[in-house]
């Protein structure tokens, strides 16, 4: 397999401190930012399944990352997933009046796309 484009992402949940959440936009930031004109040509595929992606998310709770629906994310390829402890939480929204507040949690995505 040879190493065709890295793409990173950031993404951000606001106000839930959820993960899932954060890892899904981080890896919807690095596809939007990625064009692979050209992949087709250059690599001889037929369709997008046969690209490999490793894809790697750093969030704050990695053990409360739902990691069938980040891959499912990702819209091609066969996912090769990897998390690690990263990313950032702090502090959000916060309703005295209410005894209420939230976190903000961030997550960051490597998205490498492997092709034969």
């Amino acid at each position: 397999m040879k190493r065709f484009i890295v793409e990173l992402g950031m993404g951000a949940d606001l106000h839930g401190g959820d993960v899932t959440k954060a890892a899904k936009r981080a890896v919807r930031d690095a596809v939007s930012k990625s064009c692979l004109c050209g992949i087709f040509e250059v690599a001889k595929l037929e369709k997008p399944d046969d690209m490999s992606i490793r894809l790697k998310i750093c969030c704050p709770t990695p053990e409360l990352l739902d990691k069938e629906q980040v891959i499912k994310s990702v819209p091609f390829g066969t996912v090769e997933l990897t998390v690690q402890e990263g990313g950032m939480l702090t502090e959000g929204l916060h309703l005295p009046q209410l005894g209420k507040g939230s976190s903000i949690v961030v997550a960051l995505a490597s998205l490498t796309v492997y092709v034969e």
